[in-house]
């Protein structure tokens, strides 16, 4: 009868082990990156001062991330090229929110003159962009935070420059990309990415090089248009196909 009792603790103790095991395991362990990138701008810089980089998950909880706090000029990180800007490992498998909190050292440079750039509750409240974002253990789980410096700056008057951002969160692991390049080299132009089925439309501009490259596109069927400045006439490509984690090139289009 000892023997049974002795077995059956045996069995329960491994039961018991086995099952503390399974929800260690089971409460989730996520790395994450986030990544800053830049669509082309008739600015020479656009300087922004980013002190923290916080994530609100699935629970409402605030977690700050280890952020390389610095003055990043956006215009480095154009046609596809981007820095980390915060890292983490995260318990919870889904990001909602991300906010950038911003310092007061926020310039842009237009003609060699430098002029500050208003943030207005960026300070304080922080820059929100909602992500939604579901995150897998033994991945790289990363985002690129596309901001639109074009887009997100306001002359407003007397050489005062406001930011209101314009931020796309791309997730690169269900995202492609579409890249080429222009003839002759040095054309200004600018590429629209219109999608087939969705009606979305992604933008960004051709560089010094000629070279463009569009990110986080949903893979589907799109248009491609390049519109150069007169007189140089716009160029359409149709049917260009983009695919989760792949870059379509569509070759060099000649502009004439």
């Amino acid at each position: 009868m000892k023997k049974i009792i002795l077995i059956m603790a045996i069995v329960v103790t491994a039961i018991s082990f086995n099952a503390c095991s399974n929800d260690s395991s089971g409460s989730g362990s996520y790395d994450y990156k986030v990544r800053l990138t830049d669509a082309p701008g008739p600015f020479s810089e656009v300087n922004i001062d980013i002190q923290a980089v916080e994530v609100k998950g699935s629970n409402g909880e605030l977690v700050l991330l280890n952020t390389n706090a610095g003055i990043y000029n956006l215009l480095d990180f154009t046609n596809g090229n981007d820095t980390l800007i915060a890292t983490s490992t995260l318990s919870d498998s889904r990001v909602s929110q991300i906010r950038l909190i911003l310092g007061p050292n926020n310039t842009v440079v237009l003609d060699g003159v430098t002029y500050p750039l208003s943030t207005p509750s960026a300070e304080q409240s922080g820059l929100k962009l909602l992500v939604n974002q579901d995150l897998y253990a033994d991945i790289d789980n990363s985002i690129i935070l596309d901001f639109d410096a074009n887009a997100s700056i306001i002359e407003t008057g007397n050489g005062t420059f406001k930011l209101k951002p314009v931020l796309r969160p791309v997730l690169t692991a269900i995202s492609g990309n579409i890249i080429g390049s222009i003839t002759p080299v040095g054309a200004l132009a600018m590429v629209t990415v219109t999608s087939s089925t969705s009606l979305l439309v992604y933008t960004s501009n051709v560089d010094a090089e000629g070279n463009f490259k569009v990110t986080g596109l949903p893979p589907g069927n799109y248009t491609v248009t390049i519109t150069p400045v007169l007189p140089l006439l716009p160029v359409t490509q149709t049917d260009v196909i983009v695919t989760a984690g792949v870059n379509t090139n569509v070759g060099i289009v000649n502009l004439e």
